[in-house]
């Protein structure tokens, strides 16, 4: 049985009460959990042990993050988490993959945690298009590349990416149904079928 670590920063900040959040990771706990996986679950901003958390994730096949898109990234205690976690037990990764006879090669490849897979799941005010349209204000650069910054953090420990998940106009046009079907295709298309 494979287990899977989902990791919510959702957080209350002026507006945003994290409610949303808190239901997309509900909706991947309870799909997810009909198929068989085993799930275990960090709620960031209600605390955390750097040992349980390093733990988590050498058990874990599967990590996924969930967390609004603010300012254009995720908030800051989902990044206090991975400095915390990443660096904590030294077990995540042995170096930074460089040698000395060739120092300028292979940065971000002393990872431990190959074999294990990551993903994604963010809700945004911004629409699809803000993604999608080379005009529009993400530059066509799509959400993975929004969140490039987040791939290569897991990557350096030997993680690889699946297909990142996005609500879009959470706040001017929001539809949670519409979200939970939608987030179920993508858990369905990219763990259920292939894991």
């Amino acid at each position: 049985m494979k287990t899977i670590l989902l990791i919510n920063s959702s957080k209350e900040l002026a507006k945003s009460h994290g409610k949303l959040n808190d239901y997309m990771q509900s909706v991947a706990k309870d799909f997810l959990s009909s198929y068989g996986f085993n799930i275990t679950q960090t709620f960031v901003d209600k605390g955390y042990d750097l040992e349980q958390e390093s733990q988590k994730i050498l058990e874990a096949d599967i990590l996924i993050h969930q967390f609004p898109g603010w300012w254009m990234t995720h908030p800051w205690i989902t990044k206090k988490w991975m400095d915390d976690v990443f660096m904590y037990s030294g077990k995540l990764y042995k170096s930074d993959g460089r040698h000395s006879t060739e120092p300028d090669l292979n940065y971000g490849t002393g990872g431990l945690c190959q074999g294990k897979k990551y993903m994604f799941s963010t809700t945004w005010n911004a629409p699809i298009r803000a993604f999608t349209d080379p005009t529009q204000f993400f530059e066509g650069k799509g959400i993975d590349g929004v969140l490039f910054h987040m791939h290569k953090a897991h990557q350096f420990l030997g993680m690889t990416g699946l297909p990142s998940f996005m609500c879009n106009d959470v706040v001017k046009s929001p539809n949670v149904e519409k979200y939970k079907e939608e987030y179920k295709e993508h858990l369905n298309k990219y763990i259920v079928q292939n894991h």
